[in-house]
């Protein structure tokens, strides 16, 4: 997503808009795919990109945007981030807005979402916003890599899972979470390569995307899939199931289709 809308998470307002009519919690296929349903939520320009060249905040998206992600975080039981992006945007992941915790508490949701943090080599600075506050528990996916250092300091704050491989495998990590956590539903935050991965993988289930009315330019400014200039391993099919513009922005809500496994 872009860096604005998650560094205005203390300013936004939680005025009405026209854009909350509709917003409804995703199904729950968890028990079928034995994972959490992902919904990824990101804002682009028209030409594509999600930030600058350097990553810098830039804020090109309104405050119905900014509002927009809180609906979104707040209908799920977790809310997924990659470290790189954690660390340059520096957030709590909350919901400042009473009437979201409110509805969630309705759907005996906790009032919180759950914060999950995905780090192949762990160095996560505990001092960063997400652990100064103890709105909800969070949960760290990273690797034997992490220094026992940073081991040591983590365990105080957080939940962490760490395993042999070089690499966090993003499929078992939604399978822990199902199974250890019941976390049925997770909103992906970001960044673009967390997401590109998720991708790959086949464990995307919806993408909630805002088109904002500018254009970046730059070959060296990510896009909604990162910096990579390869192709996916295949094509992935979205089914767009719901559109609506508010002021000069579009946003769009794709359902991500799976290919169907052939019975043996």
């Amino acid at each position: 997503m872009g860096s604005a809308r998650r560094n205005s998470e203390e300013r936004t307002s939680g005025s009405r808009a026209k854009l909350s009519r509709g917003v409804r919690r995703p199904p729950d296929r968890s028990p079928v795919l034995q994972r959490p349903f992902v919904a990824a939520t990101f804002a682009m320009t028209v030409d594509g990109k999600i930030t600058t060249k350097n990553f810098s905040p830039v804020d090109f998206t309104s405050r119905v945007d900014k509002l927009h992600l809180f609906r979104q975080r707040a209908l799920a039981d977790a809310v997924l981030i990659g470290h790189s992006t954690l660390k340059r945007d520096n957030v709590r992941l909350g919901l400042p807005q009473a009437d979201l915790r409110e509805a969630r508490i309705k759907r005996r949701q906790t009032p919180y979402p759950i914060r999950v943090i995905v780090s192949d080599k762990g160095k996560i600075d505990n001092r960063l916003k997400i652990f100064q506050s103890n709105i909800s528990p969070i949960i760290i996916f990273s690797t034997k890599r992490m220094p026992r250092k940073y081991q040591k300091s983590l365990r105080e704050k957080a939940t962490l899972h760490l395993s042999d491989a070089e690499h966090v495998d993003l499929a078992t990590m939604l399978r822990t979470l199902r199974k250890k956590h019941n976390i049925r539903t997770v909103a992906c935050e970001g960044g673009p390569t967390l997401f590109r991965s998720l991708l790959e993988r086949g464990l995307v289930d919806q993408l909630n995307l805002t088109i904002a009315p500018y254009l970046f330019g730059g070959a060296k400014a990510p896009t909604l899939t990162g910096l990579s200039k390869e192709f996916l391993p295949a094509s992935v099919h979205c089914s767009l199931i719901d559109t609506r513009v508010v002021g000069e922005e579009c946003f769009l809500t794709y359902r991500i289709k799976h290919p169907r496994r052939q019975r043996s």
